[in-house]
This record gives C-alpha cells, structure tokens and sequence, in this order.
C-alpha cells in the first residue's frame, strides 16, 4: 500500500479525520502530509489536525485531541449520556489538579479539577454527536458530581438527570456507592437512591 492509500484509509477509520500524530507514526514525512492535505484540499481544524471537506468540524473531539488531559464532565457529559435533553451551553471539563488550563478558560470552557485520586475514576469512552469517541466520566460519576455540584445547577436539569438515571435499566448502583465513598457523599448519594428507586 502506497503513502497516498494509506493516508485515505486513515481519513476512512477515523470518520473524516486526520491527525498528524497518526501519520508520524505510519513514517510518513511532515512534507509529504503537507502535499497531501492540499492536494486533497483538506480544513486544518487545529495544530495537527485535518478534516475532509465533507466533515462537520466535533468541537468535543477536537478539543480532546489538542488536550490528552481532558475528560468532559458536567453538563457536557450528561448530554453525551442522554440524561438531559437539552444541549449544554458551555462544554464542561475535568483536569487533574495542577494542569495549567488557562487557554480552555480563554475559549469559554468550564473547567473543574479532581485530584490525582479521583480524577480518572469513572471514565469511559463515548460517542460525541458526530461520532466520534471521547473521553467522558460514566454516569455514576456524573450522577454523583451532580450531587456534589447540586447547588450549580439547574433544578429542572438536576431533577430529569437523576430520575432518567434512577429508572434506566443500564445503571449500576454498586458503583454509584462506591464512587460516592471514595469521594465522600455515600449518606447524600443514599437518600436519593432510597427515594428515587
């Protein structure tokens, strides 16, 4: 398979999308991408990152990839799981505790810190809107986080989160107490296990 083949396969695996990052390590030149991306006239999104024509630029998608350290919380996450039926207004992070996120701040990014302990407790892959995988917290850790945060948020989106939670058929209560010990709300989380379930 020839460098041009290769680079359509990768554009093909990953919903329209080309980082530069994949086609180092393929051992294929910086030039040579640099040829390729204009001659298949492909939108630089980002540092490194290319989409085909035919692609709606994934901000979630994007941001994760500028950001290895990002896992989208809050808000975000609710709507990614379907336990809110409204789209967020502004994109919802966690990072660890320390991470310089002073350029997400600048781009209206609500973001949140969890120490090192807890920070990647909870975290799955899910589908973004335009397909895409992106790290998020599970929706243990969000119910949870929704609880600890319950002050912040909305009643109405507080209240249809955790009752879509409470009567799915894919929740798990077991890890629901055990993310509400280790961040220290097992008595708060309980109460509405006991009256929502």
């Amino acid at each position: 398979m020839n460098k041009k083949m290769l680079l359509d396969r990768l554009i093909e695996e990953n919903n329209g999308y080309l980082l530069a990052s994949m086609v180092t390590e393929q051992d294929i030149s910086r030039t040579y991408l640099s040829q390729y991306v204009k001659e298949k006239e492909l939108e630089k999104v980002a540092r490194g990152i290319y989409i085909a024509d035919d692609v709606w630029p994934d901000e979630l998608y994007i941001m994760q990839v500028r950001n290895s350290a990002v896992i989208f919380s809050g808000e975000t996450a609710l709507y990614l799981h379907g336990l809110i039926d409204r789209e967020y207004s502004d994109i919802c992070i966690t990072v660890p505790t320390g991470y310089n996120a002073t350029h997400l701040k600048s781009e209206n990014v609500q973001v949140q810190y969890a120490p090192k302990e807890t920070y990647e407790m909870g975290v799955c892959d899910v589908a973004s809107s335009s397909g895409n995988m992106v790290r998020v917290y599970d929706k243990e850790r969000c119910i949870c986080d929704l609880i600890i945060d319950r002050g912040k948020v909305e009643v109405q989106q507080f209240q249809t989160a955790m009752k879509d939670y409470m009567s799915g058929k894919d929740k798990k209560l077991s890890r629901l107490i055990e993310y509400a010990e280790r961040l220290g709300i097992r008595d708060e989380v309980m109460k509405y296990v006991e009256v929502l379930v």
